[in-house]
């Protein structure tokens, strides 16, 4: 029985971490048939901005209401926003469905990791679950890429979201049929509802207000300075209210844990390596240097196999070495890879892309199993679900927040040159020879400025995870 839960939960996993990144190789059909290119980050931004902030919503909602009702709303909302996305005629329409999909997709992570976590007792079992989990998330994000490509050059661009919906209802119904949830406590249950409100209202604001400002670097702008003041004092208001709330949506004990604390700072920082990575190097690989779609979405498959690869001997790994000795070594993979993608240019070799790309899966595999194993150890059961959910949620922010901030320091580089064909830049025969090389300079001087962010993200990475060891070592001698 658990292995056709585990089986249900990994293809609902695939789908909801696919679409993060399926629509990168889509991207210059979609702008061609919808219109648009000004609005096209949105079409990443709104996905991300939505699982973000209703995955704490649905932690809460999963430890008070039980995990499957929960996960099954979630993948119905889902499979809903992807059927419209389908059928989207505008790039207005596409967006606002992203948003959909997005909603129903918050519920995807937080909740397979508490189920999962429910059915494994036994540490090293759940490690080795999670471990798989991981690396179904690993390989969907960046597998989105390639599967996208392939369809935009076959089929159509509709199909990357029509293709989740026989997907999507084998894993609904494999969760009806299978899964077998403990009765929860039939007395009645507080809602935080102002909590969520408030929480989810101030993440917008501040989300927005990052995606707008990366767009045309007008911050400024007054409309941009009071979201940001609004998103301030909504967040500060959200503390308040948590504090009085009998059951809050995000208990504030979270937020005094330190092992809670450290591994949601190290999330934060790892996750905007990937969607640097994720989001920018089919940019350099089409836009640099003129590769198609596919190509562009096999250059991200070391990562995915990679990813894989480290999640699987991470979950092996745990019991002979310390969670934080995996960490460290996981943290170090990634700035060695980092470092070698800093150093990219025109003239590389391929074999540099490809190693530094499966490096970074590599080091992520070590990492993201032991970073739920740790949390989850860190809490009581009846806040399992939310721990994981502001997790999950801190790793989904990180990737936005990153997709903004390197979505600014991209268009500073590039739009700030004032060449006008860079919304053609990535199908070839649009523009003449001259204007495309003077493009691919202008996008490869870009990339290269994102790349040495991630450079520095690594390395932060790497001192946090050596700080995370010492502070354990500290804790096991303050036992003793």
């Amino acid at each position: 029985m658990r292995v056709k839960i585990m089986i249900a939960l990994m293809l609902a996993t695939f789908l909801a971490a696919m679409e993060g990144t399926i629509v990168s190789t889509a991207v210059p059909r979609i702008t061609s048939e919808l219109s648009g290119f000004e609005q096209v980050s949105w079409v990443y931004a709104i996905y991300m901005l939505a699982t973000a902030v209703s995955a704490p919503i649905y932690g809460k909602l999963a430890d008070l209401f039980g995990r499957k009702k929960i996960f099954l709303i979630g993948i119905g909302i889902f499979l809903a926003g992807s059927a419209l996305c389908g059928i989207a005629m505008s790039m207005e329409q596409l967006i606002i469905f992203r948003a959909i999909q997005g909603l129903g997709a918050g519920a995807v992570m937080p909740i397979t990791m508490t189920i999962i976590g429910d059915l494994y007792a036994d540490l090293s079992a759940r490690a080795k679950s999670q471990g798989w989990i991981s690396a179904v998330w690993g390989f969907s994000g960046v597998a989105g890429p390639l599967v996208g490509g392939f369809l935009v050059d076959t089929v159509s661009w509709r199909y990357i979201f029509f293709l989740n919906l026989p997907f999507g209802l084998i894993s609904f119904l494999m969760l009806i049929l299978y899964y077998k949830e403990q009765k929860m406590n039939k007395t009645k249950r507080h809602i935080d509802y102002a909590g969520a409100l408030i929480f989810s209202v101030g993440t917008i604001a501040l989300l927005y207000a990052l995606l707008t400002g990366s767009q045309d670097q007008s911050w400024l702008n007054p409309t941009i300075l009071s979201l940001i003041g609004f998103s301030l004092i909504s967040f500060l208001f959200f503390f308040y209210v948590e504090k009085k709330s009998p059951e809050p949506m995000i208990p504030l004990t979270l937020f005094t844990n330190r092992n809670i604390s450290m591994i949601n700072l190290l999330s934060l920082v790892v996750n905007g390596i990937v969607i640097s990575l994720v989001v920018y190097l089919p940019i350099w690989t089409q836009g640099v240097l003129g590769e198609s779609a596919t190509v562009a979405g096999f250059v991200l498959t070391p990562m995915s196999v990679c990813w894989t690869l480290g999640a699987v001997l991470s979950g092996q790994l745990l019991g002979r070495l310390r969670a934080e000795q995996l960490i460290i070594t996981g943290t170090a993979v990634l700035t060695v890879a980092a470092s070698l993608l800093s150093w990219l240019s025109e003239s590389s070799p391929d074999f540099l892309i490809y190693v530094g790309v499966g490096l970074i899966g590599l080091g992520m595999g070590l990492i993201t199993p032991i970073v739920m194993v740790k949390i989850q150890a860190s809490v009581a059961v009846e806040q399992r679900g939310t721990a994981v959910a502001l997790n999950t949620f801190t790793g989904t922010f990180s990737q936005t927040f990153g997709a903004a901030v390197f979505g600014m320091v991209f268009n500073l580089v590039t739009i700030g040159s004032g060449h006008s064909n860079l919304g053609s830049s990535f199908e070839s025969g649009t523009i003449s020879a001259e204007q495309l090389s003077e493009v691919r300079e202008v996008l490869a001087s870009g990339v290269h400025v994102v790349f040495t962010g991630t450079l520095l993200l690594a390395v932060c990475s790497l001192f946090l995870a050596i700080f995370l060891n010492k502070m354990d070592k500290q804790q096991v001698l303050a036992k003793k």
